[in-house]
């Protein structure tokens, strides 16, 4: 797993670098999530990777469309990896600040899976602490099965009671 593991990490120092790069001042946070978050990626994992930046354009197309300037300039070692066997796929998620405010289920796993590469204002790691606390609050639980789990959000929720995260 340790060359596995090097060849992601090094993949995200030149993503997190051609993120600075591109968004420049509008960046926020970065967060990668998913198996290359846990630190056990496989030669085929995507990198899952939440990307906060404000402004954004408006739609996911055109925020689609801003990306593909960052996959271009990992190129190299995207084909670098693909020589090597990898065959990794980048999978952004691309929110503003109010975007995350609204909330998420798919956040609820970042807080375990999350590795922030970027945050110099620590927008995410407060954004992570109140969703902890909310979570403490409802009594929910990460409900660990093998390499599985799930969510009990409210493990005393009764038929027709309402509760937000």
């Amino acid at each position: 797993m340790g060359l596995i593991k090097k060849s992601f990490d090094l993949l995200l120092q030149d993503l997190e670098v051609a993120l600075e790069n591109y968004y420049s001042g509008r960046l926020v946070s970065t967060v990668v999530f998913g198996s290359v978050g846990r630190g056990t990626p496989r030669p085929d994992s995507d990198v899952d990777i939440l990307i906060v930046a404000n402004p954004l354009p408006n739609g996911r197309m055109r925020r689609v469309q801003e990306f593909l300037a960052i996959e271009e300039r990992l190129g190299r070692r995207l084909k670098f990896l693909e020589r090597r066997g990898f065959s990794v796929t980048l999978a952004p998620i691309f929110r503003t600040p109010a975007e995350v405010k609204r909330g998420s289920l798919l956040y609820l796993d970042m807080i375990h899976d999350g590795r922030i590469l970027y945050d110099p204002t620590g927008f995410w790691r407060t954004y992570i602490k109140c969703l902890k606390r909310k979570l403490h609050a409802l009594g929910a639980k990460r409900i660990v099965q093998g390499e599985r789990w799930y969510w009990d959000l409210k493990p005393d929720y009764r038929p027709g009671e309402i509760f937000e995260i």
